[in-house]
C-alpha cells in the first residue's frame, strides 16, 4: 500500500471494513481476534467504524455437520440461522477486551432498494455510530433468495459505504493484493493501487469464490462501481498494516470539534 493510500486511511473518520468468510472462519476463525485489534485501534482515536462481515454460513456450517458450502438455499438459510449468532458472539467476545459493544444490522436487497427501508437502516446505522457502537453489517442470508440478494458482501460493502457517507471503504481478502493474473500464475504482476476510473485492461481475474464464499477479485473490483470517497483492498492477515495510522492529518470529511462528538458509551470510495 501506498503512502498516499495509507495517509487516506489515517485521516479517514468515518470508515466501512468489509471481511469475508474464509478470512474468518475454518482455520482462519482466530483471525477475529486481530482484526477486532485493528478495528479497536481505529475506534479509539476517535474515528466511526462499520464492520460488513461474512461468514454466517460458513460459521453455521460445522454445527450442521456439513464440510461443503450447501448448495441448496434452505440448508444455507439454516446454516446461517445458527451461524450468525455465533459469529457476534465471537465478534462481541474479542471487543469485550476494548470496552466496544457490537450492534447487529442485518440487511437485504430490499431494504437498500425501497427509500422508506433505506432511510430506516440508515437511520439506525447513524445512531449506532453516535453512540460509539460498533455497527456488524450482513446479508440476512436467513430470509434473503436466490433471485434477490447482493449476490456477494463486496456489493454491500459498497452500499452501505454511500448508506453512512463513508470516507473510505477497505475490503479485506485473503490474498495480498490485485494481480494482473491469478498470483499463483507465472508472470503475475503485483498492482499496487487502483484509482476510482482507473481502467483494468489485460488484468486477468480469475476465480469469484471460495468453498466457504461467495466474492472474490471479480466482486472486489466491481465494489468500485458503488464507491465512498477512498476504497483500499488489503490482507485480511495482516488488519493492523492496514489502519496504522500516518503522519497524514486532513480528513475528506473534515474533522467535527471534540464538543460536537457523542460521548463513547465504551471503549468507507467516492473520489
Amino acid at each position: 500500500m501506498g503512502t498516499a493510500s495509507r495517509a487516506g486511511i489515517a485521516s479517514a473518520r468515518r470508515i466501512v471494513v468489509k471481511v469475508g468468510s474464509s478470512s474468518i472462519s475454518g482455520d482462519n476463525a482466530g483471525q477475529i481476534a486481530p482484526l477486532v485489534d485493528a478495528i479497536a485501534s481505529v475506534h479509539a482515536r476517535g474515528a466511526e467504524v462499520v464492520l460488513v462481515s461474512s461468514g454466517a454460513i460458513a460459521t453455521g456450517m460445522p454445527f450442521l455437520r456439513l464440510d461443503d458450502r450447501p448448495a441448496d438455499l434452505a440448508t444455507q438459510q439454516a446454516a446461517a440461522a445458527v451461524g450468525q449468532s455465533v459469529l457476534i458472539f465471537r465478534y462481541q467476545e474479542s471487543l469485550d477486551r476494548y470496552g466496544i459493544v457490537a450492534g447487529q444490522v442485518l440487511l437485504t436487497a430490499g431494504d437498500l432498494a425501497a427509500p422508506d427501508h433505506r432511510e430506516n437502516a440508515q437511520r439506525a446505522m447513524e445512531r449506532l455510530l453516535g453512540l460509539r457502537l460498533l455497527p456488524i453489517v450482513n446479508e440476512n442470508d436467513t430470509v434473503a433468495t436466490h433471485e434477490i440478494r447482493f449476490g456477494d458482501n463486496d456489493r454491500l460493502a459498497a452500499l452501505v459505504a454511500r448508506l453512512v457517507d463513508a470516507d473510505l471503504l477497505l475490503l479485506l481478502s485473503d490474498v495480498d493484493a490485485l494481480y494482473t493474473r491469478p498470483p499463483e500464475e507465472p508472470g503475475a504482476r503485483r498492482i499496487e493501487h487502483v484509482a476510482f476510473g482507473d481502467e483494468l485492461d489485460g488484468v486477468e481475474i480469475g476465480s469469484t469464490g471460495t468453498g466457504v464464499g461467495t466474492g472474490g477479485a471479480v466482486t472486489k473490483v466491481a465494489a468500485r462501481a458503488s464507491p465512498p470517497r477512498r476504497g483500499q483492498a488489503c490482507s485480511s492477515h495482516r488488519p493492523r498494516r492496514s489502519t496504522r495510522p500516518s503522519p497524514a492529518s486532513t480528513s475528506a470529511r473534515g474533522s467535527r470539534p471534540a464538543a460536537e462528538r457523542p460521548a463513547p458509551i465504551g471503549p468507507t470510495a467516492r473520489q
